[in-house]
């Protein structure tokens, strides 16, 4: 009865944490991923856990982020984004060329001190500053990281990427524009409808709910699919393959009209994100999360901000402006949802299309990339 009821606090407590990002302010600036974390490292310390647990903790994190993939990828209009405005691409190009040079050489300056497992490390941060926490999550599922690294690694990011805002937010955009050209304005702003990726409202909708519910059959279709490569290959193979292979079928299918349209598929495909937030976090322990995390805080400042001086030394190469190179920096470094804000702090609501768009191709790209990444750096250290 104890795993039972576990069981459906992993499933539910979601929900709490949505409602509670909602309603109250300090919450809200948390956010709902915060909230899983800190929720799941306080009932994994505290000794309330049933040792049989762990026997069901791996399968379920497999699930969650294997459902997540190809439903937060069926929103993707690959063929809409593929004529976005060349600047943006290009600045975008270069954020991700930047985060590889940067964890490539993370890698080799903080291994002695983060162990055998840095290797992996330097992928999840490609992945995690081209997409975001989907692929951070994808990676470390895909490399079989240990959870208390990965924990300590999302901890770490969280931190450093409040401060990263706040500096882009306040005095970053006068700093750069010293260094970058200003933004001009197109002749015809190309905008659109804030995108709202935090809203439920309306989910339990029949016109919304039923399609939904088709989605998800789907995403379990490909999550199987994806599962039959552990009949093929060894099991730490099997797991890279599984989530590639998942990954790519969610992409194909965004290509069908019928699929794409369909609502909310992003606002589920988060809550099993949630799911495996709550997971990995009571998976963690905290003894080891305490003593690892000061060298992480490092490892992650190292790389978010040098990530970001050699964007902007090769955007000044290119011409990019200000603005552009501040909404692609926070579309990989962070995560679309958080375009919006910034290019109000920006004063700048044209830029929001290009940071939305640049970010989702980072979910797209990012675990591809990560896992290369990290396999390369693997075969360089050994």
């Amino acid at each position: 009865m104890a795993i039972i009821a576990f069981i459906m606090f992993y499933l539910f407590f979601p929900v709490v944490a949505i409602y509670l990002a909602r309603k109250n302010a300090l919450c809200n600036k948390l956010g709902a991923v915060v909230i899983c974390y800190v929720a799941g490292i306080v009932i994994g310390n505290i000794g309330l856990l049933p040792a049989p647990l762990a026997t069901v903790q791996n399968p379920l994190m497999l699930i969650a982020i294997s459902l997540a993939l190809p439903l937060m990828f069926f929103s993707i209009d690959v063929r809409r984004w593929s004529r976005l405005a060349g600047k943006s691409l290009l600045s975008f190009g270069l954020q991700t060329v930047a985060i590889i040079i940067v964890a490539t050489l993370g890698f080799f300056i903080f291994r002695d001190w983060v162990g055998a497992e840095t290797w992996k490390l330097a992928g999840m941060f490609v992945g995690v500053y081209t997409g975001g926490t989907v692929n951070l999550g994808a990676i470390a599922t895909a490399l079989r990281t240990d959870q208390t690294l990965y924990l300590a690694a999302h901890t770490s990011d969280v931190v450093v990427s409040t401060v990263y805002l706040l500096f882009l937010m306040t005095i970053g955009q006068r700093i750069l524009l010293k260094f970058l050209p200003a933004f001009q304005p197109a002749e015809t702003a190309f905008l659109e409808k804030d995108p709202d990726f935090d809203s439920y409202a309306g989910i339990f909708e029949k016109k919304t709910l039923v399609p939904l519910l088709g989605a998800l059959g789907l995403a379990v279709l490909i999550f199987i699919t994806g599962g039959l490569s552990f009949l093929i290959w060894k099991e730490d193979i099997a797991f890279v393959v599984a989530i590639l292979a998942i990954s790519t079928l969610g992409i194909a299918f965004s290509f069908v009209p019928a699929i794409r349209n369909i609502r909310m598929t992003y606002q589920m495909g988060n809550y099993f994100i949630l799911i495996f937030c709550l997971v990995v976090s009571s998976m963690a322990d905290f003894n080891r999360l305490v003593s690892t995390a000061p060298i992480m805080l490092a490892y992650v400042t190292f790389t978010i901000f040098i990530c970001l001086l050699l964007h902007v030394a090769l955007a000044k190469i290119f011409k990019i402006d200000t603005d552009t190179v501040i909404i692609t920096s926070v579309a990989g470094i962070c995560s679309p949802p958080l375009v919006p804000m910034v290019a109000s702090a920006l004063k700048n609501k044209e830029v929001i299309v290009s940071g939305v768009i640049t970010g989702i191709i980072g979910w797209v790209a990012g675990t591809y990339l990560g896992i290369a990444v990290a396999y390369m750096l693997h075969g360089l250290g050994s």
